[in-house]
């Protein structure tokens, strides 16, 4: 593989700002701290959980960059970009690495288009748009000008799928965009699950559910239904903090502090 591009989507315009806030980014407002206030409040892991979830998705861009050739990614649910950001890590290991992010948050969009911006021989693309309209993200003129279709493309759904309650379908969802990627390509995703802390996580989606956000945490048997079909990386779908740890990783923690899967899959 020798090509790479990304594209992200949010849900709640408050979500990602305050989640932002919480891996340690600075472009935030007062409504996000009080918002990141009140999550650790019902979810006091809620900061360990960000950022171990961020440190996912850095340690599969690297993997995906240096030994898997990936050089296009798509990242849906971008978020306001917290560097180094997806491209920023891709770039570092192969400078003509492309990414194209997508997000339909009106204050990601301003921050993206000042903030997620190439160096070098590399390319990136921001699109306005919503994770459950995969036809108008794959045929944008923003992923088609940036990305090529007929080469691999790292598909990147990372914090995202728990806002997508079952009645939406997300599997059928990510399925219409695998479907639309050429063998070689690799899934990457995270999510939340109730399985080590019920009780932490079950407040969690409450809270979210109270203000009309639809949350769905999904055990290990239902995450693992979105890679049905594809090839798993190894150690398949863990703890974020257990897939591929490297030196910078924190080995005192518990699965019941992080209480996200993540998983990397490619298309045979």
């Amino acid at each position: 593989m020798t090509q790479g591009e990304a594209v992200r989507v949010t849900w709640w315009p408050s979500c990602w700002s305050w989640w932002t806030l919480l891996v340690g980014g600075k472009d935030n407002f007062p409504a996000d701290r009080q918002a990141a206030e009140q999550a650790l409040a019902v979810f006091p892991h809620a900061r360990v959980s960000a950022r171990q979830n961020r440190a996912f998705l850095h340690r599969v861009t690297r993997f995906l960059t240096r030994d898997a050739g990936v050089r296009q990614f798509l990242d849906i649910g971008t978020g306001i970009p917290t560097p180094p950001n997806l491209h920023e890590v891709a770039q570092s290991i192969a400078p003509d690495s492309r990414a194209v992010y997508a997000d339909n948050d009106p204050i990601v969009l301003a921050h993206a288009r000042a903030l997620l911006t190439s160096a070098g021989g590399g390319r990136t693309a921001y699109l306005d748009a919503d994770l459950r309209e995969p036809e108008k993200i794959l045929e944008s003129a923003e992923l088609r000008d940036t990305l090529d279709l007929t080469r691999p493309v790292a598909l990147s759904v990372i914090a995202l799928l728990h806002f997508i309650p079952d009645s939406d379908n997300p599997y059928g969802i990510i399925r219409r965009y695998l479907d639309s990627l050429p063998a070689g390509s690799y899934l990457a995703l995270t999510h939340v699950t109730p399985d080590f802390a019920p009780d932490d996580v079950r407040r969690a989606v409450d809270v979210y559910r109270e203000q009309g956000i639809p949350a769905a945490a999904r055990t290990r048997s239902e995450v693992e239904r979105f890679f049905n079909g594809l090839d798993p990386v190894k150690p398949g779908v863990q703890s974020v903090h257990r897939w591929r740890p490297d030196d910078t990783s924190r080995d005192d923690l518990t699965d019941a502090q992080v209480n996200v899967y993540g998983g990397l899959a490619r298309i045979p």
